[in-house]
Parts: C-alpha cells; sequence; structure tokens
C-alpha cells in the first residue's frame, strides 16, 4: 500500500497536551510548557521533565485502513525497575486498539541515590510504529496518546495515499490539571495506565496535563501558563513535592497558594477550580522532609534531619492549610472554588498500594483515578458540570 505522509504543524493533524513543538534536527519534540518558560525553569531536570509526554497524544481523523508513525523515544529507566520499552495507545472513535509498542530508542538509566552522577545514557534509534484500523465509518476520530516516561521525538506520520484527512474540533470540556509525580504518573506502563489520562477518557475531557514530577514546587510562572491556557475546568494537586524537597515552610507555603490561585483567577475568575490536598504517604504525614532516595529503590527521611526547619511542613498541616485558604477564598466571594482531601483518594487504608512507600503502583493509581472522577466529575461532583 502506499503511503502519503502528513505534517504536524499547521494542518489537520494536531499535538495535544504540549504547548510547543521544538523543532530538531530530524523532528520535532513536543514541551509540556510554553516556549516563554525556558528562561524561567531552574534546572536540567524540570526542563526534562516538561518534555515527558504524559497526557500528550496526535490528533485527526481519517478513513485510512493503516496508521504508521514513526517516532525516537528518550525513555526514563530507574536502574531498581525493570527496563519497559515505551507504549504508545490508540484510541479509535473513542475505543482502545492493540498497544503498539517502541522497540528501539534511547535510554537514560538513573540511579537516583547518586545525584548527577548517576545518569547513564545509551543511544538508539528511530522507531516505526503501524496500526492497521478496524472496519468502521469512512472517516474515524483518532488519538494516538505518548508514553508518561518518554520524551518523544516526531519524525513522521503516514496513512494511504488516498485517504482522508480532517482536523478534530475540540467540542469536550477543556481540563487543565497540575500536579506532582503522583499526577505525571511517570513509573506506569501505558499512557491510559495515568489515572488523569483514565479520567479524561471516562468522563470526556480535553486534558492538558501540567504535571511535573518532582516539580509541583508552586513557581509563579505555571501559575501564568494555567492562567492563559483556555480552560473550562482546572485542578490543582498540590503539597508533596514541597515536603519531598523540604523546599517551603508554613510562612511561605501559604502565600504561594494564594498566588497561584490568584495567577488563575486572573484568566479564569469563574472556572471551577479544585484544590486537591496530597494523598497518603505514611513517611511525611507527621515528618518533615526531604526523603530521600534508597539503594533498593523505595525512600525514606532522616529521623533527626539536619535540613528540618522551624515550621517546616507536614502533610497533616498542608491539609488544613490548603483546607483553610479554600474556605476564606470562598468566604470572600470565590463561589467557584472547592477542596477534595487527598486522604478520600487515597488514604491509611491503602498504604499497601504504595510500591516505593511514596508512589502508587498500577492498581493504585487505578482506585486513585476511580476515586477521582467520582467526586470531580460524577453525579453531584465537586466540579461536575452543570
Amino acid at each position: 500500500m502506499l503511503l502519503r505522509e502528513l505534517s504536524f504543524e499547521n494542518g489537520p493533524v494536531e499535538v495535544r497536551g504540549a504547548f510547543e513543538l521544538d523543532r530538531t534536527p530530524h523532528g520535532l519534540l513536543p514541551r509540556r510548557l510554553p516556549a516563554w518558560t525556558r528562561l524561567q525553569i531552574p534546572d536540567v531536570f524540570m526542563h526534562t521533565q516538561v518534555t515527558l509526554t504524559a497526557g500528550v497524544r496526535i490528533v485527526f481523523a481519517t478513513d485510512s485502513p493503516v496508521v504508521e508513525l514513526t517516532v525516537h523515544p528518550r525513555t526514563i529507566h530507574q536502574i531498581v525497575e525493570p527496563q519497559r520499552p515505551p507504549v504508545f495507545q490508540m484510541l479509535v472513535d473513542g475505543e482502545m486498539q492493540a498497544d503498539a509498542t517502541a522497540h528501539g530508542g534511547s535510554w537514560v538509566h538513573i540511579d537516583r541515590t547518586k545525584g548527577p552522577s548517576g545518569i547513564e545514557f545509551e543511544e538508539g534509534s528511530a522507531v516505526t510504529l503501524r496500526w492497521e484500523l478496524p472496519a468502521g465509518p469512512s472517516v474515524r476520530e483518532i488519538e494516538i496518546w505518548m508514553p508518561t516516561n518518554s520524551s518523544v521525538e516526531l519524525l513522521s506520520l503516514r496513512v494511504a495515499s488516498d485517504a482522508v484527512v480532517q482536523a478534530v474540533p475540540v467540542t469536550r470540556r477543556r481540563w487543565t490539571h497540575y500536579g506532582s509525580s503522583i499526577s505525571h504518573c511517570v513509573d506506569v506502563w501505558r499512557p491510559f495506565e495515568a489515572w488523569p489520562a483514565m479520567v479524561a477518557r471516562q468522563h470526556s475531557l480535553e486534558l492538558t496535563n501540567v504535571a511535573l514530577a518532582g516539580q509541583c514546587q508552586l513557581d509563579p510562572f505555571m501559575g501564568r501558563v494555567i492562567r492563559d491556557a483556555p480552560a473550562d475546568v482546572i485542578s490543582l494537586k498540590l503539597g508533596i513535592n514541597l515536603v519531598n524537597a523540604n523546599s517551603m515552610t508554613e510562612r511561605t507555603f501559604g502565600p504561594a497558594v494564594h498566588g497561584l490561585l490568584d495567577h488563575v483567577r486572573d484568566g479564569h475568575p469563574s472556572v471551577p477550580v479544585l484544590v486537591v490536598s496530597p494523598i497518603f504517604c505514611p513517611l511525611v504525614e507527621q515528618h518533615v522532609g526531604p526523603t530521600i532516595p534508597q539503594e533498593g529503590g523505595g525512600f525514606a527521611v532522616v529521623s533527626a534531619s539536619p535540613f528540618a526547619r522551624p515550621f517546616g511542613l507536614t502533610l497533616v498541616r498542608i491539609r488544613e492549610m490548603l483546607a483553610d485558604i479554600v474556605a476564606t477564598r470562598s468566604a470572600a466571594g470565590d463561589a467557584d472554588l472547592r477542596y477534595l482531601d487527598g486522604l478520600e483518594l487515597f488514604g491509611a487504608a491503602d498504604e499497601h498500594l504504595l510500591h516505593d512507600r511514596l508512589h502508587p503502583s498500577p492498581e493504585g493509581y487505578a482506585l486513585l483515578g476511580a476515586r477521582f472522577a467520582a467526586r470531580a466529575f460524577g453525579p453531584g461532583g465537586l466540579i461536575a458540570a452543570d
């Protein structure tokens, strides 16, 4: 079958969930923050998280019986975990198709206990993925969702030479979600094992996932990013990374949350906003951070941490402060601001589903996602459509 190549830019094919397509020598690299943020991003680690394609997907409509995608993934591999090649998942008119696994690409092997010296690069080559589409209507909506733990250089997209290709208009509610690794879901095997993707599919939402592993630090520019992005509903899952890095105290946390909400409200004065506090983490419920990677996997805290600060943050205190901030702002007139206690999503009874004492297992993410879907978007949910 003769195939023709489609452009990722300025045509019916869209790359959604990314703010920018960075041009490389061979293709395009999706980035989950706008170009203007580059000068404000503090370090290489955050730059890396921005390129990992959580929630990023290619969207178009076609009657082609085959779709081919050539990519060069660069996949994060924690050395204490199995080395799993990245998986791409396709929806056709909302129905899941067979997984396409990218056997190839490059790897970034990370030993978190060694800091910058624990990073090794393994260079590989591009991979071509192919889907044979099931029989159906003449033109069907296609979504190709990319992995959460890889940056993905897009090299080419091909369909049958005589195929119709059309744009897919955005008709679903736009949902912007900001959070930590527990929302980024770097450690899942497949795109739809990430709970924000599960929720978006279940409730027909147009997802923009700006959750960044380790980097939900209430950076002022993130408020501006969320302010400027089109959204019909916004959720902000805040707190755990501030304890992980021991980066704030009670004195700085409250004003930083207010600042984030002020930025968001500057662009979205009446959009429903849901503030979500941290899920259960036994290490730091009543102990300040930082959390420290351990040999063999998992995390720990130092019982008498030299980094501990007066009025340091624990998860118990963060939940109290977030609930109070939302209540105070709501009483002052923000009727579209809501609060959800993270323990309602994943509590002490679910601790056995934390695979490293901090992050949920795939089963844990599925449970978290199901509960979030019900509490946020289900009948009578906190930010459900009227």
